[in-house]
């Protein structure tokens, strides 16, 4: 339930962003003067269908290159990208520190004791108290109506009465995880093995003889397989920022492609472009250079969340942490990889905004199952046979592998399979991109249909 509720505030707070974000550009957008577009159209009829040799060799050119950079200096220039990285970084940065801070100062659990409690009765609650990992202090109680009164008023946590009564304010269930109910159920059972001892008439040095007896050791032919519960709650919380950073990202940067190719088909600007680049290049150079603002601010949040963790003492980015962040970033690049063509194509369809949004929800389903359903695996923590599908999907392996790493769930080759998977759907839909972009970036003044685009 936390998590759907992380979720909802995510998709809310993106939303606001996606928003500012348009109503920015279209205040500092500055049509150009243009006249005759015959010059573009003739290079753009010019220009062959682009092959994979063109699509992916592309970032060597020069004019890639320029396109890529006029994109990485409009990003880093904007005051949405430096206000969201800031944001972003505050809450990576309180994800570990909180958690360091609240564990590295346990309150002590207190213990009401009246006049007749003996030094053993004191050792035994120490002794539990060692079992559970928790620090007891004691204070003294006057009478059962004073024990009542602190309990009530939370002063005490659990009191001993006669040497063989635990009392506590609230009724402890079968399912109480607390630590005052670890406390008082190891407790009860000292107590009342204590008891035993008196009661079968064994001496002092026999009942102390058999309470330190130690249990044999545990043989195993095998390592285990899972981690403790603390790391594997901490791999967890891990995973989950991991799968929001990477939908909050894939959702910014690909929202900025989508309203940017349609901006520069409806104020014209793209006329002037394609007179000096070829289409696929000017594509290219667009993706490329977003998705470099994109990588940049990836390993901004990796690098501070480690020099953070350092600081801290906390040992939530070492051992597998490691291994999952490694995941969500490379998963972040080859969800960007795949994702940024499609929206780049959907952008040269449309030339108005209520266009733009039409075709932002039906792009976006993809992104928002994947992330849904890799959230619930987290919350749950069993792996379905419907999150393993996904995983080899190329539109939701970036969710559903990350998830599927923070569950101890895959091999390396698993992943590698699913990296591969990935990167032959993204050469694919680069290919049919490529022909949707050069086809309908100059279709203007009526509604491109995909036959018009696709077909021929």
């Amino acid at each position: 339930m936390r998590y759907a509720l992380i979720a909802v505030g995510i998709v809310v707070v993106l939303t606001v962003r996606v928003v500012r974000f348009r109503r920015r550009r279209q205040r500092h957008a500055t049509p150009p003067e243009h006249g005759d577009s015959s010059m573009a159209a003739a290079a753009a009829a010019a220009d062959p269908i682009p092959t994979p040799r063109a699509v992916w060799m592309g970032p060597f050119n020069s004019d890639i290159a320029l396109v890529a950079l006029r994109e990485v200096r409009e990003r880093f220039r904007g005051r949405i990208f430096r206000i969201g990285t800031v944001v972003i970084l505050l809450v990576v940065c309180a994800a570990i520190i909180i958690p360091t801070l609240i564990h590295s100062t346990p309150s002590p659990t207190v213990v009401g004791v009246d006049g007749q409690s003996t030094a053993a009765v004191r050792a035994d609650i120490r002794s539990a108290t060692a079992s559970t990992g928790d620090t007891v202090s004691f204070i003294s109680e006057s009478s059962t109506a004073a024990v009542h009164r602190d309990l009530k008023s939370g002063r005490i946590d659990l009191a001993i009465l006669d040497n063989k009564t635990i009392e506590v304010d609230q009724a402890i269930t079968a399912t109480d995880s607390s630590d005052t109910a670890q406390l008082a159920q190891a407790l009860a059972q000292n107590i009342g093995i204590t008891q035993a001892f008196n009661n079968a008439g064994l001496t002092a040095r026999q009942a102390s003889d058999l309470q330190q007896a130690k249990p044999v050791p545990i043989l195993s032919l095998h390592a285990a397989k899972g981690a403790s519960a603390s790391k594997g709650n901490s791999i967890e919380a891990i995973s989950v920022i991991g799968l929001i950073l990477t939908f909050v990202m894939l959702t910014q940067y690909n929202t900025w492609i989508l309203i940017g190719v349609m901006e520069e088909k409806s104020s014209r600007v793209v006329e002037v472009l394609l007179a000096a680049v070829r289409p696929v290049r000017l594509l290219a150079g667009k993706v490329l250079g977003i998705g470099l603002v994109a990588f940049t601010q990836a390993m901004l949040i990796v690098g501070v969340a480690l020099i953070v963790a350092e600081a801290s003492g906390s040992g939530i980015l070492h051992g597998a942490g490691i291994t999952v962040i490694g995941s969500a970033l490379v998963w972040l690049v080859l969800g960007y990889a795949f994702y940024c063509w499609v929206y780049a194509a959907g952008g040269s369809m449309a030339e108005r905004q209520d266009q733009v949004q039409s075709l932002a929800f039906p792009l976006s389903l993809p992104v928002i199952a994947g992330y849904i359903v890799s959230l619930i695996t987290l919350e749950t923590g069993h792996a379905s046979l419907f999150l393993k599908v996904l995983a080899y999907l190329p539109p939701t392996a970036p969710f559903a592998m990350p998830a599927l790493v923070g569950l101890h769930a895959v091999s390396w080759w698993q992943f590698a399979a699913s990296a591969i998977l990935s990167l032959v759907g993204t050469y694919l839909v680069a290919q049919l991109a490529a022909r949707i972009y050069r086809r309908a970036i100059l279709r203007t003044g009526r509604k491109v249909r995909i036959r018009d685009v696709v077909g021929g």
